[in-house]
């Protein structure tokens, strides 16, 4: 069955095969990674702990599972192979929950956990832990007395964080259901200690996203007070374009560094976007755009831009190009917006439905240029083209504006007058 068909309780995937796309095995499941949470909401699975060949254990985060299968796991195939190094804020499932003792919520009893369930959240890429296997009376998971029985984790009582403290468990749990421009309007309000130590125990994908929202300045405090192996992982999580604005920020041995760490693909994507002005169209794009054949489906084309990594920008149409399918590309045909894509009967050829008439940007097109042509055609979106007719990447609307609006626009009353804006959240200190 597909990830997040069913439920799969964890004992289940103890030395379970995790396998590449390819079908080569990568390693077997030792343990499980989960975040705790505020009272009694269930956690977040991050990740997978995977023992590979060399018996080196390495993190999987579950954004790159996409399938769990009977016997096996089905992974992306896009592995980081540095040693995995448990964070404080992180809890491993099978190695500290399981054979702990807990009460029942109703009636106070305390029980021995067995097992616990993880489920997929419906049309996202996040799990969380559901459900909690129990037994009744004293003694661990191997001796047999006692009812069985299995309950939601609201159920139970002696997992969850206090609902008060400013521990950096605390403030992440606080801080998790957040936008991640809000988070990072929270950071930058922080102190600079408070605002590394929250920074410390974000995952590598929502540092990511978090950076992203921030002010230069705070990006590299931020960046500087990380290791090096993990400022280029978290580097790798940013969108290329971004990630080439930070580093253009940083000392040229400090850049150096950090992009031989990262790995040469991304930073084979960062150093090219780095090669051009910044307030251009080459300087301003993406290089991870939707790149479709002519002979792909529209059904093909929807599934694309289902994604839900990808934002509203990059989803609102796919570039037609000629292999290869990453950027750059072989020659790019044309542009196919996702209302056509919604017009037309899935079986339909995106080759058959371009749209040819509208001209790429060269990639030395000037910001004020990029600026009109989004306005003049109504675009949110718009493709970069080279000389030889190669797609590069694509310019985005939110890319544009960040460049629009003045320097300090995070500290303007609008800023701060937007909902959710207006303050930290509630019993969360500044730590000033």
């Amino acid at each position: 069955m597909a990830a997040g068909a069913y439920r799969v309780f964890v004992s289940h995937l103890s030395g379970v095969a995790v396998f590449d796309p390819h079908g080569d095995q990568v390693g077997r499941v030792r343990d499980l990674v989960a975040m705790l949470r505020v009272g009694g909401r269930p956690p977040r699975v991050l990740g997978l702990v995977v023992e590979v060949v060399s018996r080196r254990r390495i993190f999987i985060p579950m954004t790159r599972v996409t399938g769990v299968e009977s016997g096996q796991v089905i992974t992306t195939g896009v592995v980081n192979m540095r040693r995995f190094e448990q964070r404080p804020t992180e809890t491993l499932v099978l190695g500290e929950l399981l054979d702990r003792r807990v009460r029942l919520v109703d009636g106070g009893e305390e029980v021995t956990v067995l097992d616990v369930s993880i489920t997929q959240l419906p049309a996202r890429r996040d799990w969380e832990i559901d459900k909690v296997f129990v037994r009744r009376g004293k003694g661990g998971a191997l001796r047999r007395k006692g009812e069985a029985l299995t309950v939601e984790w609201s159920a139970v009582t002696g997992f969850s964080l206090e609902e008060h403290g400013q521990g950096a468990e605390n403030l992440l749990a606080t801080f998790e259901r957040l936008r991640p421009a809000d988070l990072a309007n929270v950071l930058h309000h922080l102190s600079p200690k408070r605002r590394a130590e929250v920074a410390a125990a974000l995952d590598d994908d929502r540092l990511a996203d978090v950076l992203e929202e921030l002010p230069d300045d705070d990006q590299i405090e931020i960046l500087g007070k990380l290791k090096e192996e993990r400022a280029a992982d978290v580097l790798e999580a940013m969108d290329p374009d971004d990630a080439a604005d930070l580093l253009s920020e940083l000392p040229e041995e400090e850049m150096e560094r950090l992009l031989t760490l990262m790995r040469p693909d991304d930073a084979a994507d960062v150093r090219r976007l780095m090669a051009y002005e910044e307030r251009t169209a080459g300087g301003l794009m993406t290089t991870e755009p939707i790149v479709l054949r002519p002979d792909a489906t529209v059904a093909d084309a929807l599934a694309r831009v289902r994604n839900p990594d990808l934002s509203p920008a990059l989803a609102a149409q796919v570039y037609v190009c000629r292999p290869p399918d990453e950027t750059p590309t072989g020659k790019y045909l044309g542009t196919v917006h996702f209302q056509r894509l919604l017009r037309d009967p899935p079986f339909a050829l995106v080759g058959s439905i371009t749209d040819t008439d509208l001209r790429p940007l060269p990639p030395d097109t000037p910001l004020p240029a990029v600026t009109s042509y989004l306005a003049t055609y109504n675009m949110v979106a718009a493709p970069v083209v080279d000389e030889s007719g190669s797609l590069l990447g694509a310019v985005t609307v939110d890319d544009v504006l960040d460049h629009l609006l003045p320097e300090d626009w995070r500290e303007t009353e609008l800023y701060h007058g937007a909902p959710g804006m207006t303050e930290l959240p509630e019993g969360v200190d500044g730590g000033r």
